[in-house]
């Protein structure tokens, strides 16, 4: 583009020393006329800089931009400028004419993580540099769908939520917390696909257990969404898997207090008394049994636990204020826990 620019310079140069020429007599009746023309080549030339080649204060950074497949030059200058990518149709039509790429614009998703010249946009563009290196992205375990569309999103300029949400509604708990690499063009179909791809290929892992275990692949990944939000620590999780199986084989409630924040939406969990009473079947107050489905994604370590708990007689756990796990086996031990550890 710099040496586009300099031949525009040299044209308004020659223009200039034409007008001086001819009208060298009359710069005897008019001394300024000289400093008037080099004002003017030094306004052209700002504003062929300023106002043309250097990129706009709205250039989509961090944004796909598309080329259409079939598109022409003139009709890709449009899009670009509609876009902020360009300041300039006519100026990106010019600087292609100039470099000698008429016709060679390349379709395709073009990702821009800084603002660029229009010298470097015309060169990308017409030699298919599409700037889609891999993008690093770590889902936390436990997280709800939810959770990582509002992640996702704030990522990927083409991913969908509302598409995600739709896609991954009968999937809560089967798309895998992990570090993922996307491309900056990645839509929500293909992310939830590799995620939940992931997930059976770190299930397979735990296949033998599961099986000698003896509960559906459904209770336990419900479950281990429970535990993943009760415990942090893999032998904390065995022993609150131990007390809440121990829950469902005698039909008594679970009262997990991590279900509050997937029926709510806010990702917290701690529930008032109004909310004991939520008339939800994901309530493990107001109704007996597992939910009916993952309250997020469980961590590998989450899903281990759900199907080796601790044997144990106890029904009750808490953790006090120290941060440490207290287990009971009656609800007089659980009390007594409570004043010690918690009160």
């Amino acid at each position: 583009m710099r040496d586009v620019l300099g031949h525009m310079r040299e044209m308004l140069r020659s223009i200039a020393r034409g007008v001086w020429i001819g009208t060298h007599r009359s710069m005897q009746y008019a001394p300024h006329l000289g400093a008037v023309l080099a004002a003017v080549l030094l306004f052209v030339s700002g504003y062929l800089y300023f106002g043309i080649y250097e990129p706009s204060a709205f250039f989509p950074v961090k944004t796909i931009v598309t080329v259409p497949k079939g598109a022409s030059v003139s009709d890709v200058a449009t899009h670009l400028a509609d876009e902020q990518v360009v300041r300039s149709a006519l100026a990106f039509r010019i600087v292609v004419a100039a470099l000698g790429r008429n016709g060679e614009v390349r379709a395709g998703d073009y990702y821009f993580d800084t603002r660029v010249t229009l010298t470097e946009v015309v060169d990308r563009i017409t030699r298919g540099v599409y700037g889609l290196e891999p993008i690093r992205i770590t889902v936390p375990e436990g997280a709800a769908t939810y959770q990582m569309a509002t992640l996702f999103t704030k990522k990927f300029p083409k991913f969908d939520s509302m598409t995600f949400l739709l896609l991954a509604k009968d999937k809560e708990g089967y798309l895998f917390p992990d570090t993922y690499l996307f491309l900056p063009n990645a839509t929500a179909p293909q992310i939830l696909a590799t995620m939940e791809r992931t997930f059976y290929d770190k299930l397979a892992s735990l296949e033998d257990k599961i099986a000698a275990f003896g509960h559906p692949v459904h209770e336990v990944v419900t479950m281990a969404s429970l535990l993943e939000k009760e415990a942090n620590d893999f032998e904390e999780r065995r022993q609150i898997a131990g007390v809440l199986w121990n829950r469902l084989a005698i039909g008594m409630p679970l009262q997990v207090d991590a279900v509050f924040g997937y029926i709510e939406g806010t990702g917290t969990f701690s529930p008032t008394y109004s909310d004991l009473e939520i008339d939800s079947p994901y309530n493990t107050y107001k109704y007996t049994g597992l939910p009916p489905g993952p309250i997020g994604s469980p961590s590998l370590s989450a899903l281990e636990a759900a199907v080796t708990p601790e044997k144990t007689d106890a029904l009750f756990y808490l953790h006090g204020k120290d941060g440490k796990l207290r287990i009971a086996r009656t609800y007089e031990e659980h009390l007594l826990n409570r004043r010690h550890y918690l009160e």
